[in-house]
């Protein structure tokens, strides 16, 4: 009998599982609220220019990344022009560090940044980040639940400790153990400059939501490694990746509907999962995928929520973004390698001291109207102060949202003279304005900050329940949900094939080549 799979959410995560259970033969459904896919990585329509939602830069396109791995596993032809450099980080008006795209090119500039004395770092950076990229893509089952998972990471261990052996890498093991257990900062040469200091804590702030202070060594690492994955631009923008997916899905035998807001999920008595929406659509499968944040999940599960999501919250440092949508004239749009730009302020790296900036690239016309550009704009923001404001002052909202826009295009300016004047359209998004079209519970985008290796959540809620997205290892960004979900996908196989065959958990082997072809840990289709 044909197993019934059904994702709520068509963000990057809950495609990337989908497709993968299609490919296997499964009955795949998603339903998606919005009119478009991608959800944080979708693009929108509005007079004229295609702004992206959410993420704004889409690494993962180089061999062995991600994204080329779903391309060679569906088929799928992105079209992505990969950029020279991935962004260009403003530390003042006239400070500027360019991240280049080629390995050989990033070294010659942060040589030419920070000197000699800084290379151990960006040495231990890279090998650190190749070792846990080889790592994710054997599909840890992390954080560990159970006995049974702890025995699958062992499992998995072994076949990554061979690969170690076989590249004589296997010494690095050591330093990798040390650095689980402390934050990123420690790995700073003693006598880094403060220069250093910010501009890596700016990286990390948009990659892993919290500064060197805070971000743990092994996450911090992979955080980095922009130089590695492969930057590029899709057209019609990054939500054309999504598309994609969806068409992916589509092809091999699944549905994805759109405007299917669900509202309700219930246990039925046949062991059954009882998906509905606000439309009236009810479906019933055996495994619901949720592509939301746990707090999302528990509005829906209710009094079916399994107690693992009794802990469900926002945590107090998890961050909102304000978001100003533009549309420019061409002749505002700097010259040099990339579109990409991170400005900071004054003073410390922090919520509203950093903002980064993403131009549409001249040669996608489905961008904006002749002459013109789309310009995104963001920053962190605090989601408790919008939610404050609206719940109990609107005007103060509106007033506070005007200060912010007005905020941001000052800022702006300093490395735009004329923004103001080269501008036609102006958008702002809150956290309010977030909740209200990616359904996330009060705007909270990012996932949770990298703190240390067991802040994100497990993927296994309960029987039948999976979570995909930026909540689960490996975090946020645009690779990290592609893994994150072809590794739920693996899990819900894999459970499948232990149920028809009797076996346990600890009597699957793990594929060394899993993260080309995970359905070769699974054996069989169902």
């Amino acid at each position: 009998m044909t197993q019934r799979v059904i994702v709520v959410g068509a963000g990057i995560g809950g495609l990337s599982a989908a497709a993968e259970l299609a490919l296997a033969g499964y009955q795949v459904t998603v339903l998606e609220a919005h009119t478009y896919p991608g959800g944080c990585a979708g693009t929108f329509y509005y007079q004229g220019y295609r702004f992206d939602a959410g993420a704004t830069l889409a690494g993962g396109f180089a061999p062995g990344m991600p994204l080329d791995i779903l391309a060679r596993r569906f088929g799928i032809d992105w079209q992505a022009r990969q950029e020279a450099a991935a962004m260009q980080v403003h530390l003042t008006p006239g400070d500027s560090i360019v991240r280049w795209n080629k390995p050989d090119a990033w070294q010659e500039e942060r040589l030419r940044q920070f000197g000699p004395q800084a290379e151990p770092f960006w040495e231990w950076q890279s090998r650190t980040a190749e070792l846990l990229w080889d790592l994710a893509k054997l599909y840890p089952a992390w954080p560990p639940q159970s006995l049974a998972d702890l025995a699958y990471n062992v499992s998995v261990g072994w076949h990554w400790l061979l690969l170690l052996t076989r590249s004589r890498r296997i010494s690095r093991l050591p330093g990798l153990l040390r650095d689980a257990l402390t934050n990123v900062c420690r790995r700073l040469p003693p006598s880094h400059s403060e220069r250093l200091r910010r501009f890596v804590d700016a990286q990390l702030l948009i990659s892993a939501q919290a500064t060197s202070q805070r971000a743990n060594a092994l996450f911090a690492a992979a955080a980095l490694d922009l130089s590695r994955t492969g930057v590029g631009h899709t057209p019609g923008g990054i939500g054309s990746i999504a598309w994609s997916l969806a068409e992916a899905i589509n092809r091999l035998g699944g549905v994805v509907h759109y405007r299917q807001e669900v509202v309700r999920v219930r246990r039925t008595a046949r062991d059954r999962w009882r998906v509905e929406t606000r439309r009236g659509l009810v479906l019933e499968a055996e495994q619901v995928v949720f592509n939301l944040p746990p707090p999302n999940v528990v509005a829906l599960l209710a009094e079916d929520a399994p107690s693992s999501l009794y802990r469900a919250r926002i945590p107090k440092d998890g961050w909102g973004a304000f978001v100003l949508y533009l549309g420019v004239d061409a002749s505002i749009v700097p010259s040099g390698p990339t579109l990409h730009h991170q400005l900071l302020l004054e003073g410390p790296v922090t919520a509203g001291n950093a903002f980064f900036l993403s131009f549409s690239p001249s040669w996608d016309e489905s961008r904006a109207p002749a002459g013109r550009r789309a310009l995104t704009i963001s920053t962190h923001t605090s989601l408790d102060f919008w939610w404050q404001l609206y719940e109990n002052d609107r005007i103060a909202y509106e007033q506070h949202k005007q200060a912010e826009i007005n905020r941001i295009l000052a800022a702006a300016e300093r490395f735009l003279p004329g923004l103001r004047d080269a501008t036609d359209l102006i958008l702002s998004g809150t956290p309010v304005t977030f909740q209200r079209f990616t359904r996330r519970c009060r705007g909270w985008v990012g996932g949770y900050p990298q703190t240390h290796l067991l802040r994100t959540w497990s993927p296994r809620l309960g029987p039948g329940l999976w979570l995909v997205g930026d909540s689960i290892f490996p975090g946020q960004s645009i690779p990290a949900a592609v893994l994150g979900g072809l590794r739920v996908a693996t899990y819900i196989l894999q459970t499948m094939i232990r149920r028809s065959a009797g076996a346990s958990f600890t009597s699957l082997t793990v594929d060394s080549d899993a993260y080309r072809r995970p359905s070769v840990i699974t054996g069989v289709k169902p």
